[in-house]
């Protein structure tokens, strides 16, 4: 096997994973460089699929100020969030836009060059900035992608490990991480690579439900390595259903039909022809994502269909295909022309708020082990994530880690302890492979199905059970400990450790707040249409192990 060492192993390479990079190559003299580990292409994560937006608390908005956002976010989260982490992230939502901007990427301005801002659901006031219509996350990946590529004075200090996955954490017997082990998909070989500071940033979990809008690669990788290094996980009962995602017969993926669509104007309408979400709540469309999510899927079981519709003919012809070029573009391939076609939508999984439970900058519960993005919970999301504060998530505290780097000795040290040898010799090892292709295929459709029938939009106490007995039943078949020989394997080995964690946690939340909805709740759901700050229910901490 071979050893090599990094100052800085960074493994994912979305907006949270590019950007640490970059901001690390600019700050911090780093003796053996920065690592960065990507399962696909450097290009290809969950952020590129994000259409809405970013969150930007600007001073040329007139309108709007830190104090509006922190209580639209801390509503949405119906009282969850962290009030210091949400002002602290508000406050330098400025300073992360301008970085961006700086990086290239073109944020879509009206004719007078002003940055235009957009609405989405539960928001006070336009906010959201947005790049190519309804491609920010693309944008603003591709400009990152860019920098690190092609920039000299940022790449020279950069590594890329592509088709590269990062299968174990070595930590030693002080609760220390000193590195990983990487998996080459396509040489099939394994690698031990040391570094003082390892950054967890691989984003989320969709893949782990039959019906998600989140790419292939989303199977929560690097909770899986947390959760199996014994980290602390954190509200991971709360699971992001986004209500409008392209819902077409006899196909399981589900393209984003972004909440901005409602922003501009589109409706909700079901299969009578009735515009519904004044009925559910006050804000009726653009009322905070679980509560259109829930809206839909009670309006669906009322009409007996799978899906409700989203009336985009309301929108002027030319004004959607301007600012939803991908969204119309898509619909068309589907056979739906937007300008007089209703648009059917349904929920599916999207984002995770809970996850590796960290502070702004990065600190997880094991030490030199960094968590940023959608796989760390910092509390900012609490029960319910307010639209397009996901990829201003990434940028503060990806800059907030760095920061906190610049004061950390990023030399290696000389000394391998026995647990980090363990590990290492574990996998190397040669062990005959008794695991089948097939058998892979059909665990993930097992996960997917269960997830989805039992630990979805609305769940109870006999669901969840049913949900736990199926994925054990995976886990002991499968053997979460018997070492992998395929990048398929490692991604069934993952989705298991992340079903686990978020069915154990919604079996220890009974009560129904924000994204949780039990049936059985021994509690009514929170009303989260009032200002929910004072409530003070603790978040969900726990270990979570298989």
């Amino acid at each position: 096997m071979k050893h090599s060492k990094y100052s800085v192993i960074i493994v994912g390479s979305g907006v949270a994973g590019l950007y640490a990079a970059i901001k690390l190559s600019e700050s911090i003299t780093l003796p053996d460089g920065i690592l960065l580990v990507t399962k696909s292409q450097l290009s290809e994560s969950n952020s590129r699929y994000a259409q809405g937006g970013i969150v930007g608390v600007l001073p040329e908005n007139k309108k709007d100020s830190v104090s509006l956002h922190v209580a639209d976010t801390l509503k949405a989260g119906c009282g969850l969030s962290d009030l210091n982490v949400v002002k602290f992230i508000s406050e330098n939502s400025k300073f992360a836009i301008q970085d961006l901007i700086e990086y290239g990427v073109n944020f879509d301005r009206n004719e007078k060059h002003e940055l235009t801002f957009t609405l989405e659901g539960a928001h006070s006031v336009r906010r959201i900035l947005h790049a190519g219509g309804d491609a920010t996350g693309y944008s603003i990946e591709k400009a990152l992608v860019e920098k690190v590529r092609n920039d000299e004075s940022i790449s020279r200090n950069i590594s890329i490990y592509e088709q590269t996955h990062a299968v174990e954490l070595l930590v030693d017997s002080k609760k220390q991480c000193r590195g990983i082990i990487a998996f080459n998909e396509v040489t099939k070989e394994y690698e031990t690579i040391y570094a003082p500071a390892v950054i967890l940033a691989t984003g989320g979990t969709g893949q782990v439900y039959k019906y998600t809008t989140n790419p292939t690669v989303a199977t929560g990788d690097g909770l899986a390595l947390a959760i199996r290094a014994g980290a602390e996980i954190k509200d991971m009962e709360f699971i992001q259903f986004h209500p409008t995602a392209l819902s077409i017969d006899n196909d399981d993926s589900r393209f984003l039909i972004s909440e901005s669509v409602r922003g501009e104007g589109a409706k909700l309408i079901n299969k009578d022809g009735e515009y519904f979400m004044e009925r559910y709540h006050e804000q009726k469309d653009l009322a905070s994502r679980d509560i259109v999510t829930r809206s839909i899927y009670a309006e669906m079981k009322r009409t007996g269909t799978d899906k409700v519709h989203l009336d985009a003919t309301l929108i002027p012809v030319e004004t959607f295909k301007k600012r939803f070029p991908n969204i119309y573009s898509n619909c068309l391939k589907a056979g739906i022309d937007v300008t007089k076609d209703y648009i059917p939508v349904s929920p599916a999984a999207h984002y995770c708020m809970g996850g590796v439970k960290t502070s702004v900058d990065g600190h997880t519960s094991i030490k030199h082990l960094y968590a940023i993005g959608e796989v760390a919970c910092t509390s900012l999301h609490g029960a319910n994530r307010l639209a397009s504060n996901s990829l201003l998530e990434c940028l503060v505290t990806g800059y907030e880690l760095v920061n906190t780097l610049s004061f950390c000795n990023l030399q290696n040290s000389e000394i391998i302890d026995d647990a980090v040898m363990t590990t290492i010799k574990k996998y190397t090892a040669n062990e005959e492979d008794t695991r089948l292709e097939a058998d892979m295929d059909d665990y993930i459709t097992k996960i997917k199905d269960t997830m989805w029938q039992n630990v979805g939009i609305v769940r109870d106490e006999t669901s969840l059970l049913t949900a736990l007995s199926d994925i054990n039943k995976i886990a002991a078949a499968f053997d979460l400990e018997k070492i992998c020989s395929s990048a398929k394997e490692y991604e069934v080995r993952n989705l298991i450790y992340v079903a686990k964690c978020i069915i154990n946690s919604a079996l220890k939340r009974k009560t129904s707040i924000g994204a949780h909805y039990r049936s059985d709740s021994v509690e009514p759901q929170v009303d989260d249409t009032k200002n929910s700050e004072n409530v003070k229910e603790q978040p969900n901490e726990s270990k979570v192990t298989a």
